[in-house]
């Protein structure tokens, strides 16, 4: 799908914002309040929008500290990379991971509450799973910028 100029200002005024009315977004756009809906349910449709979510204060649920992962698979085959996705998946700990490329396998970011919390996780869940040949963990000091909003 090619986006004109108004679907790239359309996309940033949501990702700033998304719980805005279509009739905010049709005064900002200059369109229909049925333009901007016909807009939005085609970006729907195609996928460009994926879905709509609430971002929390990782402070006020008790889950501060944010760590970066690095694994290691002790080899890159089919197998262990299939069985390590399928566990992965299933922690609750790891909001986002990455397959790389480089030194290490997989990037993990994990928002947990303390230190000694993510030592039980590695301990208890991560060096659980099968074929991991070594990690390498960096904990953020602060947040410098944070977005999920991607550039048009």
């Amino acid at each position: 799908m090619k986006l004109d100029i108004i679907d790239k200002k359309l996309l940033a005024l949501l990702q700033k914002d998304s719980k805005q009315t279509n009739k905010s977004l049709s005064l900002q756009l200059g369109l229909s309040v049925t333009a901007v809906y016909e807009r939005i349910k085609k970006l729907e449709r195609e996928d460009v929008i994926t879905q709509y979510v609430a971002i929390v204060d990782k402070n006020k649920i008790d889950k501060s500290l944010l760590v970066f992962c690095h694994i290691k698979l002790e080899k890159h085959t089919k197998e262990y990379i299939a069985e390590f996705e399928k566990e992965i998946n299933k922690l609750q700990e790891v909001t986002e991971c990455f397959h790389l490329s480089g030194e290490y396998d997989y990037l993990l970011k994990i928002y947990i509450k303390n230190m000694d919390s993510y030592r039980e996780f590695m301990v208890n869940k991560v060096t659980g799973l099968k074929h991991i040949g070594s990690t390498h963990s960096v904990f953020t000091i602060g947040e410098v910028k944070n977005t999920i909003a991607i550039a048009l």
